[in-house]
């Protein structure tokens, strides 16, 4: 298995680099790739080379080359070196870096425009431009559907960690005067005892424990079958909010779903969501969680994008590697219709456009993806 994925890798390598010792015309698009093929993050590399190689076989164009070169993991001179390099062969444009903390040493190529697949700021920053699913596009659809649910008090969730301050100044940017922020520790231990007192449990839990103790002394038939009622509950009274969205993913994001259960938050009445999810099937195996809505990409498309790398490859690709395929396709498009690529400017365009991970636009220099809410149910995902 490892020499036939050497064989593809080096078969990939060739074919990106072997047209490029013939024509040397106006009529050739060069996009230059920055992956990391060697260090802690090499799969990912070699899987952005994949992703690449599909959607060059799609878009189905011989003027079409890609330059790929080792940028490394986290090691500033050879991601300098590899730019160079990829310079020295007249390229029109760079797909990478794929960390938003190499944004500092791609600037300094003012004259080259980059696509990153970063999340971290849909802006046109100078020279770059970032396509990741970001945190603005999955707050905006989630908003829109809230509202559409008729849902008005609103608790975002956002876990006390590296990122809180850079969340809550994206947060900053929303007119969020319905809702309520509410951070909490990434420790389990004490993430129980927080979600304890959002949900007023204690309080619902002596609510409840009242409530029985009136009817336990009496022999009607009502009062029996009114406690008997109250013997299947386990809190008693409302949560003052309506709908939560959770802003974290993995085990963290389970755990919060398992607090805001365990505290007897009424699924029914409240309508659970979150964001950065790439339909992580994991989730599933949370019995206690019903129902678990969130914006993400077009699933279709991307599940049809992983059976083809899957077939063609062997192997599954990174959920990022869906973001450089489209982004191949967008720098494409961009050249077929302005016959050239110079700036940032030359993707300012009009309405919207189609790619693997659904539809997008551009307004005011910045992408804002137009996602779909899909809902976590019975071990399936379902486009809501």
């Amino acid at each position: 298995m490892k020499n036939k994925f050497i064989s593809i890798l080096t078969y990939i390598l060739i074919f990106f680099n072997s047209n490029l010792l013939s024509n040397e015309n106006n009529n050739i698009l060069k996009v230059g790739l920055l992956a990391p093929l060697s260090g802690e993050y090499k799969e990912l590399g070699n899987s952005l080379l994949y992703s690449l190689q599909l959607a060059l076989n799609e878009i189905n164009d011989k003027n079409v080359y890609i330059i790929p070169r080792d940028s490394g993991s986290d090691d500033k001179k050879k991601l300098n070196k590899a730019i160079q390099e990829i310079r020295s062969q007249n390229v029109d444009i760079i797909i990478g870096p794929i960390n938003n903390e190499d944004f500092d040493e791609v600037k300094k190529f003012n004259d080259t425009v980059f696509i990153s697949p970063s999340n971290i700021n849909p802006e046109f920053q100078n020279n770059i431009i970032s396509i990741g699913i970001s945190l603005e596009s999955q707050m905006k659809a989630l908003m829109k559907f809230i509202k559409k649910q008729r849902k008005n008090k609103t608790i975002i969730l956002i876990p006390k960690n590296n990122y809180t301050s850079f969340v809550e100044k994206k947060l900053d940017n929303f007119d969020l005067k319905s809702y309520k922020i509410f951070k909490y520790s990434s420790d389990p231990k004490i993430l129980t005892g927080e979600i304890e007192i959002l949900t007023n449990y204690t309080q619902r839990k002596k609510n409840l424990e009242n409530r029985k103790k009136m009817f336990e002394d009496k022999d009607d038939e009502q009062s029996k079958k009114q406690l008997e009622r109250l013997e299947q509950k386990y809190t008693l009274g409302e949560v003052n909010f309506d709908s939560v969205i959770i802003i974290d993913f993995g085990n963290s994001l389970k755990s919060v779903l398992t607090s805001l259960v365990f505290t007897d938050v009424d699924q029914d009445k409240v309508l659970f969501t979150t964001l950065n999810q790439w339909f992580d099937e994991s989730i599933f195996y949370e019995n206690t969680v019903k129902k678990l809505y969130y914006p993400s990409v077009d699933y279709k498309e991307f599940k049809k994008y992983q059976d083809t790398y899957l077939k063609t490859f062997n192997s599954s690709p990174s959920e990022m590697t869906i973001l450089a395929y489209d982004a191949l396709g967008l720098i494409y498009y961009a050249w077929k219709k302005n016959g050239k690529i110079n700036t940032v400017n030359d993707f300012s365009f009009k309405g919207k456009i189609k790619g693997k991970i659904g539809t997008f636009s551009f307004e005011n220099k910045k992408i804002i993806q137009n996602l779909n809410i899909y809902k976590a149910e019975n071990k399936k995902f379902t486009k809501f």
